[in-house]
């Protein structure tokens, strides 16, 4: 786990620092807080502030590297953290579920996991809306505490 300039390269750690970065960029840029020639000066900024990374005048591996905003695609970057945090959250809910998951992924055995998908998400996404879905799923809201508690257990150990 290292911090690196680029955001399809980053891992799960670092990877909401580079989602946050985008985010605010784009809402000051939205909000007429900032104007698109502010962008580089900001990112520099936000890159060093979150990641500890310099990117000045490297235009290519920094504000310009995805093709989001290029393409005008704005308000997207929030559901690439948004899924890690529905993903960590149903796992939990599939654990309480499958008492012996883990064992099962680990022999190969994928069935219980896309059993429940199949049960909890894919078969009853369209009926609701995401907020309804998490909790049928899952039995409670969307909460932080499942992706950090991944992500404690997959790089800490705990």
């Amino acid at each position: 786990m290292k911090p690196g300039k680029i955001r399809v390269d980053a891992d799960e750690v670092t990877y909401p620092a580079h989602v946050i970065l985008r985010y605010e960029i784009e809402r000051a840029l939205i909000e007429g807080a900032i104007e698109a020639d502010d962008i580089p000066a900001l990112w520099d900024e936000k890159m060093q502030a979150l990641l500890g990374i310099d990117t000045r005048g490297d235009y290519r591996n920094g504000c310009m590297q995805d093709v989001h905003w290029t393409e005008g695609a704005f308000g997207y970057f929030p559901s690439y953290t948004l899924g890690a945090m529905y993903a960590a959250q149903w796992f939990a809910a599939i654990r309480r579920a499958v008492p012996d998951l883990d064992r099962r992924v680990a022999a190969g055995d994928l069935a219980p996991v896309f059993d429940w998908l199949n049960a909890n998400i894919w078969s009853q996404a369209s009926r609701w809306d995401t907020p309804e879905l998490v909790e049928r799923a899952s039995g409670e809201a969307l909460d932080p505490r499942h992706f950090r508690a991944h992500l404690e257990t997959r790089y800490l150990g705990a």
